[in-house]
């Protein structure tokens, strides 16, 4: 990988990474309501959750996928489904004082966040777009595995500390919604704001990206 192309990179990682989606506004939500380390989970779940995604596309799967498009219309449906259970937890994330903890009430974990990627058609195309765009100028061999194992390093090296900052940022804001009103309407805020955010990505057309 050429320096112009590793410095692309890490740029199309950090845009990507930082910008925001689903997956940073649970960040943010969860950073307000539990805190970062309770919030660490959540991270290191979208994290590696996104890397394995980028490993099984750069062995093949990618080419599996675009064989079979129907599967994109199948993965719409189940994320649909998932972001709206996950939508109904953030709605509910603090439980008031005094009152027993409850599914809902709880951050979400590590298996949640990671599988939240594999249904997310957002992190597939992302996935299937770097993949293509950063490995394909390697010739077959040893040359094309050391650079899908180069893509997935600078990925999770600027994935992770980017994501972070949704938390810290949640994190911040705790002391400004102190009041359990105040903590229940951001979080109802940022329920419908995981949901809007996925808007664009389901009604858009049933096919992978054309760059594959």
């Amino acid at each position: 990988m050429t320096p112009d192309l590793f410095f692309a990179l890490i740029g199309f990682a950090f845009a990507t990474s930082v910008t925001p989606g689903p997956s940073n506004f649970l960040l943010l939500a969860s950073g307000a309501n539990f805190g970062f380390r309770r919030s660490l989970p959540l991270a290191l779940g979208i994290n590696l959750g996104f890397l394995s995604m980028i490993l099984v596309v750069g062995l093949g799967l990618g080419q599996v996928l675009r064989d079979h498009p129907a599967v994109y219309s199948v993965l719409k449906i189940v994320a649909a489904g998932y972001v709206l259970w996950l939508a109904w937890k953030v709605a509910g994330s603090a439980a008031p004082e005094g009152e027993p903890s409850t599914s809902a009430s709880r951050p979400v974990s590590f298996l949640q966040a990671a599988f939240l990627q594999w249904v997310n058609p957002k992190a597939w195309a992302v996935a299937l777009i770097v993949t293509v765009s950063y490995t394909a100028a390697e010739p077959s061999g040893g040359n094309a595995v050391a650079a899908l194992v180069l893509l997935i390093a600078v990925f999770g090296a600027v994935n992770l500390p980017s994501i972070s900052l949704w938390a810290i940022s949640g994190m911040a804001l705790r002391r400004l919604l102190g009041d359990p009103l105040k903590l229940r309407v951001f979080n109802f805020a940022m329920a419908f704001l995981l949901v809007a955010s996925m808007v664009p990505v389901l009604l858009a057309a049933t096919s992978w990206p054309a760059a594959f």
